[in-house]
């Protein structure tokens, strides 16, 4: 009789697609943007470099020979901004049509969990908005998503992660069970119905495993999975993206001692990564998730199937953030760099800053509060 083989080791990667909305708002057409030639406008470009390609990444043998084609989207935890969304299935419906179906398989590759996942509807950073619009994002976003998927969504990424205990407390009222953070977003940890808890806040959470959240004296919750921090600010900005083997290499030196505990290597990253932003990167992960890592001792799962077997064993409170805020993954002073000058850089020209952001915003709400009162009467 053999013995069954134990897999320890699981591997999930999310992609974040999104596009900000290009239209003309008095014709509803994206105009020509020379920047994108030799395509009529970006989103054209990186749907031909990245959102197509993943529906048919390429996998070659030694000869350079084409021996498969992958729907990647079968095999990744993803969202898809609904502003993109909108532009693909008017433009190029074939190919959302392909992103579905491979959400429909994923359901049957892990035990009912399909890989896509909802997004706040307008990638606003859910922090610095009111309750009210904070429940709006969310019910359109999960709308959108029930209207394409045709299921209710596990999760919801919150755009640049952005997060405070605001945003939690709509999301669980709104029937979210878990959400995706960057793991500088966590203070402290402690074994659930424990009392000490552990400092994690220099970005040493494990990110191994889920964590619960709960709301402030309360037994409501939401779960979390933080991403692996250095690997995907490696897949993002090194090398790696390029080679299957580098990739793989790399998430196996992240699973560090054996152990019997089950291991997920989590990595999150802007979906245009993958053939956009590191070109034929596709075919990296379509080679490393349908074969390498399998091969390598890894299954490959989605954040859902895992939650399901693997439930939390800790809990993680949050950093709280200036005025309780929050932070996000693309912010060190929190979510400042959206609502005044904080200090991150622009990528502008000398002299430039962000001082006009403050009365931007603050003029925006103004309006906001005063058309409510009008169109509520």
């Amino acid at each position: 009789m053999t013995k069954k083989t134990i897999i320890n080791k699981f591997l999930c990667i999310h992609g974040h697609f999104y596009q900000p909305p290009r239209e003309n708002p008095y014709t509803g057409e994206i105009p020509l943007e020379e920047s994108a030639a030799p395509f009529h406008d970006w989103n054209e470009r990186i749907f031909q470099e990245c959102y197509k390609p993943n529906t048919e990444a390429i996998i070659v043998d030694s000869k350079g020979k084409v021996k498969e084609r992958v729907n990647n989207y079968e095999y990744i935890n993803f969202n898809f901004g609904p502003t993109l969304a909108q532009w693909i299935i008017k433009e190029h419906k074939t190919t959302f049509d392909k992103i579905i179906e491979a959400d429909k398989k994923s359901i049957k590759h892990y035990h009912g969990h399909g890989n896509a996942i909802a997004q706040v509807f307008n990638h606003i950073i859910m922090p610095l908005a009111n309750r009210r619009d904070k429940i709006t994002q969310v019910r359109w976003g999960v709308r959108f998503f029930e209207k394409y998927f045709e299921r209710k969504p596990e999760s919801i990424w919150l755009a640049e992660t952005g997060c405070n205990y605001e945003t939690i407390e709509v999301l669980i009222e709104e029937g979210i069970k878990y959400i995706i953070l960057d793991p500088s977003q966590s203070l402290r940890i402690r074994k659930i119905g424990g009392k000490e808890w552990i400092d994690v806040s220099d970005n040493s959470i494990n990110p191994k495993q889920p964590y619960r959240c709960y709301l402030k004296n309360s037994k409501k919750y939401i779960d979390i999975f933080f991403y692996d921090g250095p690997i995907s600010k490696s897949i993002a900005f090194d090398d790696i993206a390029f080679s299957s083997e580098k990739l793989m290499s790399r998430i196996e030196q992240a699973t560090g001692m054996e152990t019997e505990k089950p291991q997920l290597i989590s990595i999150a990253v802007d979906g245009e990564t993958f053939g956009h932003h590191k070109k034929f990167s596709d075919r990296t992960i379509a080679y490393l998730l349908k074969y390498l890592a399998k091969n390598r001792g890894f299954k490959v799962t989605n954040y859902g199937e895992f939650l399901e077997m693997y439930p939390p064993e800790y809990e993680v409170e949050l950093k709280p953030g200036e005025l309780d805020e929050g932070t996000s993954w693309s912010c060190m002073h929190g979510v400042g760099r959206w609502k005044k000058d904080c200090g991150c850089s622009t990528g502008g020209g000398p002299g430039w800053n962000q001082k006009w952001r403050e009365p931007l915003r603050n003029s925006l709400n103004g309006l906001r509060d005063k058309l409510t009162v009008i169109f509520e009467l």
